[in-house]
């Protein structure tokens, strides 16, 4: 089921977590964090809207990277019900796919509450002094990629937070597979 999450609470402060990840080590916000911001994403292995653009993720984080950005990729989906998110597939999917960020396991499911993610993918974008300022969509793709040549809202958000440390007024949001959340 689609979900759209909310827009930006401007200077919202990061949650610190301490989570795996699929190289091996475990990873705070602190070790991600860029010195020009810091962007968390929630995705996981089976969302087709992941899927329908995980290159353009890929692009984007390698090249907010080139600009000081730190990022980072957490999956907090119920791998009991999607085994398919499981640490074992995470673990493939980065190494196939090359990730140029750290891919994190959120078993729990803490670090996204604690987020309020609501969908796959999640995109939290923060300043260098870890407060919001962009959560937001990647591009106007859907369940399907857009044209290559969208405009890469994500991109141009976190290269503006890069530059000023402010995010755009304007926001769209990101829209997703809902997280699939473990039974109560």
């Amino acid at each position: 089921m689609a979900a759209v999450p909310p827009v930006c609470r401007f200077g919202w402060r990061a949650p610190g977590f301490a989570l795996p990840g699929t190289d091996g080590r475990r990873y705070r916000f602190d070790d991600v964090a860029g010195p020009k911001g810091t962007l968390v994403m929630f995705i996981c292995n089976h969302c087709p809207y992941v899927l329908a653009v995980l290159d353009r993720i890929i692009r984007d984080a390698h090249d907010l990277q080139a600009l000081g950005i730190g990022v980072a990729a957490i999956s907090a989906n119920d791998a009991g019900t999607y085994p398919q998110d499981g640490f074992a597939q995470m673990k493939a999917m980065a190494a196939t796919r090359g990730f140029p960020f750290p891919y994190l396991y959120d078993e729990s499911q803490g670090v996204a509450r604690a987020y309020g993610a609501a969908c796959t993918p999640d995109f939290f974008g923060f300043d260098a002094a870890g407060g919001l300022q962009y959560r937001g969509r990647l591009d106007a793709s859907r369940r399907d990629a857009g044209p290559a040549d969208l405009r890469r809202d994500l991109f141009e958000a976190m290269k503006q937070v890069a530059q000023t440390g402010r995010g755009p007024a304007e926001q769209f949001p990101s829209m997703g597979c809902s997280i699939k959340w473990k039974a109560a």
